[in-house]
């Protein structure tokens, strides 16, 4: 009986330790051809959840996290939006993990005034503004104008392009382009390339025979570590990668032929690299050693926006309460939050928050990644 009432007990405890709850949803491609970003997405989401179920919740209340994989697929990632919303009753969604999802439920957010805060990094998807979207990792835009300056810097004037046929690889493209002219970079070729394909050569062996100064792939998942390989064999050298790549399943997939490549990332991939007195190393080796010690594995970009989209989450609930309409503007209003991938500094008109500064160039040397020199 004394064991029976001792049970009750801790039970009557544990319900009364929170003063309501707030279910947060969240899709990430935890498996599928961009698992390798919506897996440590989806890792670093639980992790933060139960750090600050811990500690009390947020407010008193406790965060209830419901996760789908959308395995990378707009369709899936539209069928479990929709769920999250009409039957999981959640308040916000975080993710999805890629650009072509984000696009897919854009106009659904603000169908059903439920606020999206994005892992996906296309300009896209936070232009025009809309009130209930946001997105954490740094705009494609911002990662074109980082290349063109850094080649501008050693003395390159061509690039050749080979962008992958997905929403990130359009729009990657498009700002790829634009960033082109301001920059006066000049494009000499412009090749594409399919999530699913095994071989690039042919491609890449027309941008060879434009003489660039450098060739710039962008794209995600194992498509660019094949363009690598490719490209190795063809003897290119001065292969640019965007930030959709910074990840060491990356190095993993493209082995050796990663070595030299050079990438637009934010400072968590080099956080122990940085100068002791850099404003953003405390949080990065803090979210680092937690991740790496809890899951052994490494830290990766990809699980940073999902940090970020968390934290910011957590700001704004802070401030607003279960209000919808507060929630987005207490958003729209962070100013100075130090995340993985930058400073975010929202305004009514910016749903990004981020700028260039929130990008440095690494480069691969001996399988690591390192700032580039």
């Amino acid at each position: 009986m004394v064991r029976i009432l001792s049970v009750l007990m801790f039970l009557l405890v544990s319900v009364s330790a929170f003063a309501g709850e707030v279910r947060l949803g969240a899709l990430f491609a935890e498996t599928g051809p961009a698992s390798y970003l919506g897996h440590p997405e989806k890792l670093t989401a639980e992790m933060l959840v139960a750090e600050i179920n811990a500690a009390g919740g947020i407010n008193g209340d406790k965060v209830v996290l419901v996760t789908y994989d959308t395995q990378g697929d707009e369709q899936r990632t539209i069928n479990y939006f929709k769920r999250l919303v009409t039957k999981d009753k959640v308040f916000a969604v975080i993710g999805p993990t890629t650009t072509g999802s984000s696009l897919a439920v854009k106009d659904l957010a603000d169908k059903f005034k439920t606020p999206l805060i994005s892992c996906a990094a296309s300009a896209a998807i936070v232009t025009p503004v809309n009130k209930y979207v946001f997105k954490t990792p740094q705009s494609d835009i911002h990662a074109a104008e980082t290349i063109f300056k850094y080649m501008k810097s050693k003395g390159m004037k061509k690039a050749a392009l080979i962008t992958a046929q997905n929403g990130f690889g359009v729009t990657g493209r498009d700002a790829l382009i634009e960033g082109a002219k301001v920059q006066g970079i000049e494009i000499v070729a412009d090749e594409k390339f399919g999530d699913k394909d095994k071989d690039m050569t042919s491609q890449l062996s027309k941008l060879k025979s434009a003489s660039p100064d450098a060739v710039i792939c962008w794209g995600v998942g194992p498509a660019p570590a094949i363009v690598a390989k490719n490209a190795k064999d063809l003897g290119i050298t001065n292969l640019f990668m965007s930030h959709g790549v910074a990840s060491m399943k990356f190095i993993e997939l493209a082995g050796t032929s990663a070595d030299g490549l050079k990438l637009p990332a934010g400072r968590l991939i080099v956080a122990d690299r940085l100068a002791d007195n850099d404003p953003f190393k405390p949080v990065l080796m803090k979210y680092k050693q937690d991740y790496e010690g809890k899951f052994n594995m490494p830290v990766s970009a990809f699980g940073g926006h999902a940090y970020d989209a968390f934290y910011l989450f957590k700001l704004a609930y802070e401030k607003s309460g279960a209000n919808t309409d507060k929630f987005t503007a207490a958003l729209a209003g962070i100013k100075g939050f130090k995340g993985t991938a930058g400073e975010f500094n929202m305004t009514e008109k910016d749903h990004n928050g981020l700028s260039s500064d929130a990008f440095i160039m690494v480069e691969i040397r001996d399988g690591k990644f390192e700032i580039a020199k």
